[in-house]
């Protein structure tokens, strides 16, 4: 037992606490040293055990068994500092350094790559430079994994200048100085350089490693160079490292960001064991290319491979599930991110807000916005595009300006702005969105874009000032494009303008030929001017040119199942009974006092056609499949893939009164909350 208890043998075990991350273990090492050792301990345990206390993140611990020995070295102080920079606690590393310092200990080459750390980690290059001048004075910045982090502390403090000094000064750099180099260049932005700097490593002979291949990747998908990621790949090819999982895994990230999501599929089928960051790869670059049901299922043969499901992975199904207004595989995905304890994640946290206002839940997601303990600018801008699509204004209004002025310190960017600016226009803000339009350059230096302007064109547009929304167009500094018109065009339809109408479709045309959306749009606008020639005119050009209309469609969700319909749609199979409830409703609504707006019809037809055309459009057909499927009591959502009709919304909003019950309809433009004879959009849309 004596020949176990020696100070050798206690800080093997101090060691192995350590590696396990096992505190108990450690402690009761600690007890054991006391008992057993009487005289004073040997300095290598008591380095051993400060070492111990950091790395498992009870710094008191660590400071305490320092301020117990007597004779401290550069070894003990690194120890300390190293844990604490391991753990984040970048400030109190550095305090620890400036103590060493005071009792005259020189720092060592392990011990200015942990400073220089936590320099870059408090974005504090000043310190970062006192920290470089020391190096330099104690003859030790020509050691590479000095000059390695201090290069690395520039990059990350954004002094690229001094980095690319310091790089190019350089005595000897290793693999891990070349990889920083080529890292760093990536998140910069300067992919460009990135590349170059690859070129140059190979042509001085340099062996790259996994790391180098997918940094070098992440810069020709950030460029989107094809050709150059392919040659990447015939290389890996020849030199067998396509073999190493990593590299695989970049591979697929790659071509997944390139557009070419079927050579992800062909490397992820390559990959002898693909592991969880495989899958993840393999789903985003799925949620990338909108294959969001393969995304899905892919999720579920990860889990049946018994992987256990990571934040990556997790918010990359939720934005799946928000892009095919999915809320119950959502929900399913919420309580999966629950029970794997990674739902306080930012980035799971950000997407579930996401999702959660995408799918029109927005109760939902203001829960996962508050329940969030830390929120960045997609949190924020998730919760500004839910209520966007919810058209409430005066909640994003409200949500910005705690944003911009709270304690948070998140400062708006390019999305932010078309968040704001779309909730404003689809509420008639008019003099808010005006506002909002001259902060971003006034204030925050943001140049619009042409997202920002059709916004503000969609402003003006449905707030009937239609000239005023043709003379911002002529104002603008970019050459307007198909949204901009095509709000300028959806406004004419509204008001009544075919005249400047005809000019948007025009232009309209002249951007787009072949799409059928802007030559249906202005056939409207004339038939809804009873101008029945011209909406003639316009229908047979499309059909002499060969363009054809996109059938209009909506669906509903019920047992797992997607419904479709389309209008005037006969062909599922419980349509006697979907027939049966629309003329109930017909009836009651009838009764009730309801008239069918018929300008809705769009054709040359009598009064009594035109009422029958109506009702058949696609979402009544789904509303009264989901009114003779769902329970009483549950919300029946329906999704249509173009603007719901006047006619439409007027129903299902009478409707709702009727029947008792809240009708959510998420068109291609915005949300719809019926409930109690009102629409969440106040008529304003």
């Amino acid at each position: 037992m004596s020949s176990f208890l020696t100070p050798n043998a206690l800080g093997s075990l101090i060691e192995s606490s350590v590696l396990t991350r096992s505190l108990r273990q450690g402690r009761a090492t600690h007890a054991l040293i006391i008992k057993t050792l009487t005289i004073s301990l040997p300095s290598f345990l008591s380095n051993h055990l400060v070492n111990m206390y950091s790395k498992l993140d009870h710094h008191n611990s660590a400071q305490l068994v320092l301020s117990l020995t007597s004779d401290r070295s550069v070894v003990t102080w690194t120890a300390l500092i190293a844990g604490s920079v391991q753990n984040g606690h970048f400030i109190p590393a550095l305090k620890c350094f400036i103590s060493m310092r005071r009792e005259s200990i020189q720092p060592n080459d392990f011990t200015f790559p942990c400073v220089f750390k936590a320099s870059a980690g408090i974005r504090a290059p000043l310190v970062g430079k006192q920290l470089h001048g020391l190096a330099v004075k104690d003859g030790l910045i020509s050691d590479v994994f000095v000059g390695c982090s201090a290069f690395d502390m520039y990059c990350k403090t954004e002094f690229r200048k001094d980095a690319n000094k310091l790089f190019d000064e350089m005595p000897i750099r290793n693999l891990v100085t070349w990889n920083a180099y080529i890292s760093n260049s990536v998140l910069d932005g300067n992919t460009r350089d990135a590349i170059s700097k690859f070129v140059e490593f190979r042509r001085v002979g340099g062996s790259p490693d996994s790391i180098t291949f997918c940094a070098f990747l992440n810069a020709c998908a950030d460029t989107s160079d094809i050709l150059l990621g392919r040659q990447l790949h015939g290389f890996l090819i020849r030199n067998g490292s396509d073999n190493d999982v990593s590299v695989g895994n970049g591979l697929i990230d790659f071509y997944g960001k390139c557009r070419q999501v079927e050579f992800s599929e062909i490397v992820f089928s390559g990959i002898c064991k693909p592991n969880d960051v495989s899958y993840g790869s393999l789903i985003s670059a799925y949620v990338q290319n909108h294959e969001e049901e393969k995304a899905c299922v892919t999720f579920l043969k990860a889990q049946k491979e018994g992987f256990v499901p990571t934040n990556f992975m997790v918010s990359s199904v939720i934005s799946a599930c928000a892009t095919l207004a999915g809320l119950e595989q959502g929900r399913s995905m919420h309580g999966l991110a629950v029970k794997s304890c990674v739902d306080g994640n930012v980035y799971v946290g950000s997407a579930l807000v996401d999702m959660y206002g995408k799918c029109g839940s927005i109760e939902d997601s203001e829960r996962a916005f508050f329940e969030l303990p830390e929120r960045n600018l997609v949190t924020w801008n998730s919760m500004l595009g839910g209520y966007s699509h919810q058209g409430n204004a005066e909640m994003a209004l409200a949500v910005f300006k705690e944003m911009t002025e709270g304690g948070d310190g998140v400062s708006p960017n390019y999305v932010t702005f078309v968040c704001v600016l779309s909730a404003c226009s689809r509420a008639g803000r008019v003099k808010e969105g005006k506002e909002i339009f001259d902060m971003m350059r006034g204030r925050y230096q943001i140049e619009p874009g042409v997202e920002h302007y059709a916004c503000v064109v969609d402003l003006l547009g449905k707030a009937g000032m239609v000239e005023d929304a043709y003379e911002f167009i002529k104002l603008m500094l970019i050459r307007p494009n198909v949204s901009v018109w095509g709000a300028l065009l959806g406004a004419c339809r509204v008001y009544g303008n075919p005249s400047l109408g005809k000019i948007a479709a025009e232009n309209l045309f002249e951007l787009d030929p072949l799409d059928s959306g802007n030559h249906v749009v202005l056939s409207n606008t004339f038939a809804a001017a009873r101008r029945w020639d011209e909406a003639t005119y316009v229908r047979k050009e499309m059909k002499d040119v060969g363009i054809k209309k996109g059938p209009g469609c909506s669906w509903i969700q019920v047992k797992n199942s997607i419904h479709v319909f389309q209008a005037k749609d006969t062909s599922h199979e419980r349509n006697s009974e979907i027939q049966i409830m629309l003329s109930k409703l017909r009836r009651d609504m009838k009764s009730a006092g309801f008239i069918p707006d018929t300008n809705f019809a769009l054709y040359d037809l009598e009064e009594e056609e035109k009422e029958s055309e109506v009702w058949c459009h696609s979402e009544k057909l789904a509303l009264a499949f989901g009114l003779i499927s769902l329970s009483p009591g549950i919300p029946i959502r329906i999704t249509k893939n173009l603007r719901v009709c006047g006619d439409c919304h007027s129903a299902i909003k009478f409707i709702s009164g009727i029947v008792g019950r809240e009708i959510i309809v998420r068109d291609n433009n915005r949300f719809h909350r019926f409930k109690n004879n009102l629409c969440s959009c106040n008529d304003y849309w």
